[in-house]
């Protein structure tokens, strides 16, 4: 699995928790940033090249950081192809891979705390799409988007 990470002025913290997780769990990722040390950035530019990465199959799941995480969910969710959800609790993180296969995930660094952060996405990471009735579901999504 490869995994590409972003994360704006916002969300700095939490990415160097994810990437220090992605290391302890031996998975391979690509760092976008933003290194930040200017200040204040715009969350689409990081998201739109991290959502457009896994869109393309050079990353298989992507990780998003920014303050809420709303802003990056929104911009990632532009890019066809993928399915980018807001988690900030391991349930939801579970059940957003088993029933709605999502692709990326996002979070927001002034919700969660790092070790909460580190848990979503380790039980985001290893949790496999379901199938079955979920699969019909996610074809009416990408049949919708292809029109």
């Amino acid at each position: 699995m490869k995994v590409v990470v972003a994360s704006d002025h916002g969300g700095i913290n939490i990415r160097r928790e994810i990437t220090e997780l992605l290391d302890e769990m031996g998975i391979q990722y690509t760092d976008l940033g933003c290194n930040c040390e200017a200040g204040s950035v715009d969350y689409p530019d990081f998201a739109f090249p991290a959502a457009e990465m896994v869109a393309r199959g050079e990353a298989d799941k992507g990780i998003l950081i920014c303050g809420t995480g709303i802003g990056m969910s929104i911009a990632a969710n532009k890019v066809k192809g993928i399915r980018c959800a807001l988690v900030h609790d391991t349930f939801s993180a579970k059940a957003t891979r088993e029933h709605n296969d999502s692709n990326m995930l996002a979070m927001g660094e002034r919700v969660i705390g790092p070790g909460l952060a580190r848990e979503v996405a380790r039980v985001w990471l290893t949790t496999e799409f379901a199938g079955g009735r979920h699969e019909t579901r996610i074809g009416k999504i990408k049949t919708y988007e292809a029109e």
